[in-house]
């Protein structure tokens, strides 16, 4: 392989770790540049309102030397052990091929420990690539966890619920993020034009937050490009500022960065400065969005913008800022702008303003991969998904999502108005989505990477005593503002679980009532069924028997094409599957039947067929199928639900010679399968209505008939997703009680 691809290819295969060793450095460098624009615009913000949250409410009463020598000692040794520490060295480790955030952990244990709670999962999944798990010895923790689970089907529901939990407060953080970056950067003019009214500055920060938005269309690498200039001068620009003011106002500052100022500052402050740590993880905002956005870049370059540039800019400025602070003790609400030298106050007020809007930019392409990973795992309705780059597969775009973050994002904005209150919400949704993520890692130490359980729990009791200490002082402020995302994160997991119930009740619905085909078949001259051309594709949620809808449809219209396949489409347990394993065709019934089963296998940062000509590679794979039954295809999972139904076949190529009689009737059905292709294909789908039975219990009634039908009839259409021709389209009415 060559040592210096290019650039396109380390993109394209730059997510995956395996691929770290063939990047190189010239390209590493470019994508850690790029990741400036992305991914560190949240964390590079949080100088903006970090020190003027931390020293809100009756700590405004303790603004001396000791004080101020404590909250940096905090903020110094949260961001190195958190940031640097637990993210950066650890947990950026833990991907899945290449991919991070909450739901790539959680997709690494369901591999691992058998926690899926995907259905129609097969033993053929586990023969791809990116599912293989590296054999390694079996630790006896770790083997009893995995029993513990598999004995306990209601542990792993929870941990489903505790996983969403986590994940609706990140999406939180989409709202959060951008009304608190903005509104801070924008507030510094009040500065310098003291009679502004309060209304100008939130209609500002209004017009600036829609701006945003719109330009999230344009895709993530593009914006990267346009955003990362501006986040380097910005951290060029705090860096610079900091070693300023440490110069002029405080050179012994560095002092500050001993533990013992943090025992003296809780000493000193009590229970004010307990709260008061509320703020001060503000200082780690986007620590999560940095895993989160892994796939949108490599590993390497993420380390390596963090490391060298990041961390020590971002600590320059707070040593800087607290300089400043300890010879002007009156300006601690407004320390970040009284800290700028006179004379550079508006271009660093203008960039500071632009690295605001660059700052919701990790949060919010963090929240579409969360989004489009929950769609892959039935925990969120169907959205629309678009690729915004042929590079790299990660960088995607949800319209609906994009707008309703924005709607969210401006009604924060106007109501509060206030960013010490939006500080107070901004470090509770923080705090608990990192604890969820130690949860997580602890178990992927223990169950993945079969660590020693002291291991494991060293891991959690340091990082998650650290975190619990930061969740206990943020929700001390519920009642100032914390409560935003608590509401929020109750709304989105509560819609979350309900769509992931009502998904799975349909299911178990369609399973517990497949028809036999053997029946249909023996029915067919008393029903008058008659085959007429073309191809028909029957889409079930079923890799095995035949779905009840298609026995609706056969006795309510007796008739049905010459071809026949039944369609599933089915995520696995991966971040991607390569196309040549997309595909899994199996026969359903006698070689007369004409009838066929494709299962269609979609990791779970996989988009559904996006410019993707279904119809031309299902039909050649149904004839090369038929051509190769006999001698070229190797069994590998038996069905056991469906006597006509026959295995599951991979294609494997062998030397074999064909016999001249059954490869000229192959060949007769292949010429079928394309004569009836001429004739065209016909989409059939089954519009199902689900309902709770009425002797269901009130609660599931209100999940059922009210959420999960507001839900689904608000959602696109899977024919839709699926680009599906109108004139093509064929939908059978049932409903479903459940």
């Amino acid at each position: 392989m060559n040592n210096n691809p290019s650039q396109e290819n380390v993109e394209t295969e730059g997510i995956s770790s395996k691929n770290v060793k063939n990047e190189s450095y010239r390209s590493v460098l470019m994508l850690a540049y790029q990741s400036l624009g992305v991914v560190y615009g949240d964390l590079s913000t949080s100088p903006l309102y970090v020190y003027k949250t931390t020293f809100s409410g009756k700590l405004s009463l303790h603004e001396n030397d000791e004080e101020i020598y404590g909250v940096l000692s905090f903020i110094f040794w949260t961001f190195t052990l958190i940031a640097l520490f637990k993210y950066v060295f650890i947990v950026m480790s833990a991907d899945d091929n290449g991919e991070g955030g909450t739901f790539a952990l959680y997709s690494l244990l369901c591999r691992h420990a058998r926690l899926c709670i995907l259905p129609n999962q097969e033993p053929a999944d586990e023969k791809l690539s990116a599912y293989e798990m590296k054999e390694s010895l079996e630790t006896r923790p770790s083997a009893a966890l995995k029993s513990f689970f598999q004995l306990h089907p209601s542990f792993r529901k929870g941990f489903l619920v505790f996983v969403l939990f986590g994940t609706s407060m990140a999406i939180g953080d989409g709202v959060l993020t951008p009304a608190i970056s903005v509104l801070s950067a924008v507030s510094g003019v009040k500065h310098k034009i003291t009679g502004l009214h309060e209304n100008y500055v939130v209609l500002i920060s209004c017009v600036v937050l829609v701006g945003l938005f719109s330009l999230q269309h344009c895709g993530t690498h593009k914006v990267a490009f346009m955003f990362a200039p501006i986040i380097t001068t910005w951290l060029v620009s705090i860096s610079v500022i900091g070693m300023y003011n440490i110069i002029k106002w405080n050179p012994r500052i560095y002092h500050a960065l001993s533990p013992v100022y943090m025992l003296k500052f809780l000493h000193s402050t009590g229970v004010e400065g307990w709260i008061s740590l509320g703020g001060v993880v503000l200082s780690i905002t986007g620590v999560e969005a940095m895993f989160a956005d892994l796939g949108h870049f490599s590993t390497l370059s993420i380390k390596i913008a963090f490391t060298f540039l990041v961390y020590p800019s971002l600590i320059l400025a707070y040593l800087g800022e607290a300089a400043f602070l300890s010879k002007h003790h009156e300006d601690i609400q407004r320390s970040f702008y009284k800290a700028i030298p006179e004379a550079v106050f508006w271009p660093v007020f203008v960039v500071a303003t632009f690295a605001s809007v660059v700052g919701s930019q990790a949060v919010i392409s963090a929240t579409f991969s969360l989004v489009n990973q929950c769609c892959a795992l039935n925990c969120f309705p169907h959205v629309k998904t678009m690729h915004t780059s042929n590079q790299i597969c990660g960088q995607i775009y949800i319209p609906e999502v994009n707008w309703m973050l924005m709607c969210l994002c401006l009604a924060v904005t106007i109501g509060l108005r206030d960013t010490n209150m939006l500080g107070h919400a901004y470090g509770l949704a923080v705090t608990i989505v990192m604890f969820v993520s130690t949860c997580l890692m602890a178990l992927v130490i223990l169950i993945v990477w079969k660590q020693r359980l002291i291991g494991a729990i060293a891991f959690f009791m340091f990082f998650g005593s650290i975190e619990l200490l930061y969740i206990s002082a943020s929700i001390s402020k519920v009642h100032k503002g914390g409560w935003i995302p608590v509401v929020l994160s109750i709304l989105f997991m509560c819609s979350m679980y309900t769509w992931y119930y009502g998904t799975m009740k349909k299911h178990e619905y369609d399973d517990e009532n497949k028809v036999s085909m053997n029946r249909i078949l023996s029915s067919g001259p008393s029903l008058g069924i008659v085959r007429v051309p073309g191809i028909g594709l029957i889409y079930t949620s079923l890799v095995s028997g035949v779905p009840a809808v298609f026995g609706h449809f056969v006795t309510t219209l007796p008739a049905f094409h010459q071809v026949l396949v039944f369609v599933c489409i089915k995520y696995v347990q991966v971040p991607h599957i390569d196309e040549e394993h997309r595909l899994l065709i199996t026969r359903v019934g006698s070689k007369e039947c004409n009838m066929f089963r494709c299962v269609v296998r979609y990791g779970y940062r996989d988009l559904l067929q996006e410019n993707y000509d279904f119809e031309n590679r299902l039909v050649f794979s149904l004839m090369q199928y038929v051509e190769t039954e006999d001698q070229f295809w190797k069994p590998m999972t038996p069905c056991e639900y469906e006597p006509l139904e026959q295995s599951s076949y991979e294609y494997k190529a062998m030397n074999t010679a064909v016999d001249d009689r059954e490869k000229s009737t192959h060949s007769e059905e292949a010429m079928l399968i394309m004569r009836a292709k001429e004739s065209g294909v016909t989409y059939i789908f089954g519009h199902c209505s689900v309902k709770a039975k009425k002797s269901s219990s009130i609660l599931k009634k209100l999940g059922i008939d009210i959420v999960y039908a507001f839900l689904n009839q608000n959602c696109r259409e899977p024919e839709a997703l699926l680009n599906v021709p109108h004139t093509s389209l064929l939908e059978v009415g049932m409903v479903y009680y459940v």
